[in-house]
């Protein structure tokens, strides 16, 4: 087995277990759910390969759910049942931490389950950041920035071809050790599976294999963008047409389900003057690694399109910005007006502090965004939405520090928790 690097939702899952009955981690395949709960699991059974449990299940439940709490569930989804049980067993016992769920796929509705509220409590888990696979010093913290300090920190020493072999390889746990070659096969197995197996297994409906790699290809050319269902359809135009939007909308959904794509939503705060928000949210892959997979791409294509780079890198900065800013209780959303200005990240916490983001893979560009983040904050109406906590630029590479006009300037290999 792989030694267990840690994780940013350790600390999270350990806080759940001592206030839950029960705590489900949803995350895409592979992003390290199994062992993440593993460590502090006491006992496990892994549902996805353990034909003798799923028999067991028909037979007598209660020796599924038998052994040292809290006991994993690995892949709870392909045995539904099990929901119920565990939360009548959460219920027998009265205490927390009695067991570990773990899914890849958000199960459809079911009347006869019950929601678990009051009992279990839910995590998400991603892809690794750049900090927790290595690749990142972690020397600018993300809570500092929202408490208002400011950055100071060494160039990480990241140069373009390391950021285009980072983004290939992606936050997989598994293939943080493999040769670059072997990791970019994998990430294009990865979708071919969701392809051919997974994306139908959602719904119990049958979904065109050729369709859904038109649809992910499509989906590879606009990451990080705000394109709409049409652009979409008529991107993933083969010999036979584009595809129907209704279709186009059931397959994201889908993907959705099985967690391979997340849309940042629009942020809407309290503005000064009358402009209208665009409210159209955007999409990114759960790890930019699938955008370069589905066009059967490496870093070399990133290199020669800088443009497109550029997109993917938002891509990354926005996954890091997610497992980040989670433990805060915080979450990312991008804004967009009418008069089209807009910004790439918006940090906003349960307690109302927010911050603004803007996404550079180039230190040339980094006055143009500072001008643009200073330009958004005197249009928020901070009587009502607040202050901003930060006004940031994240960049491939460069110093920490706060610039004369407030804005800081940061690159990603320093950011961390």
């Amino acid at each position: 087995m792989p030694q267990y690097r840690p994780r940013i939702l350790d600390g999270e899952l350990r806080e759940q277990l001592q206030a839950a009955g029960a705590v489900v981690i949803e995350g895409p395949k592979a992003c390290g759910k199994t062992m993440t709960a593993q460590q502090q699991a006491a006992s496990s059974v892994l549902l996805d390969i353990d034909v003798g449990a799923r028999q067991a299940l028909a037979v007598d439940p209660a020796l599924v759910l038998a052994g040292a709490r809290p006991r994993l569930l690995d892949e709870w989804q392909v045995a539904p049942a099990l929901w119920n049980l565990a939360r009548r067993a959460v219920d027998t016992s009265g205490q927390p931490g009695q067991f570990l769920l773990t899914g890849s796929a958000v199960p459809a509705d079911d009347a006869e389950r019950h929601t678990g509220a009051g009992r279990f409590a839910f995590l998400r888990q991603r892809p690794m950041t750049l900090y927790e696979a290595g690749r990142s010093t972690g020397a600018v913290s993300l809570r500092a920035l929202l408490a208002g300090e400011p950055p100071a920190a060494a160039d990480p020493g990241l140069t373009l071809q390391d950021l285009s072999e980072t983004l290939a390889i992606g936050g997989w746990p598994a293939l943080q050790e493999r040769p670059l070659k072997a990791a970019v096969r994998a990430s294009r197995d990865y979708l071919e599976q969701v392809r051919q197996v997974d994306i139908s297994r959602v719904g119990d409906r049958r979904r065109d294999p050729l369709r859904v790699a038109a649809l992910l290809r499509a989906l590879g050319r606009h990451s990080a963008t705000e394109a709409r269902l049409a652009t979409l359809a008529a991107d993933a135009a083969g010999a036979d047409g584009g595809l129907d939007e209704r279709t186009v909308a059931d397959y994201l959904q889908a993907l959705e389900r099985l967690m391979v794509i997340e849309s940042q939503p629009a942020w809407a705060p309290h503005l000064r003057s009358r402009a209208r928000l665009r409210r159209a949210p955007k999409r990114h892959f759960v790890d930019p690694s699938l955008a370069l997979a589905a066009l059967g791409a490496g870093p070399e294509r990133l290199l020669a399109d800088l443009e497109w780079f550029g997109l993917l890198f938002e891509s990354l900065v926005i996954r890091d910005l997610r497992v980040l800013s989670q433990p805060l209780d915080g979450e990312v959303f991008h804004y967009r007006d009418h008069y089209g200005l807009e910004v790439d990240a918006i940090v906003q916490l349960l307690d109302g502090r927010w911050g603004a983001f803007e996404i550079k893979l180039g230190e040339a560009q980094v006055e143009q965004a500072a001008s643009n983040l200073l330009r958004f904050a005197r249009s928020v109406d901070d009587q009502r939405s607040g202050a901003p906590a930060c006004l940031a630029v994240i960049c491939g590479k460069g110093y920490a520090y706060r610039r004369a006009d407030g804005v800081a300037v940061l690159p990603v290999g320093a950011l961390g928790p």
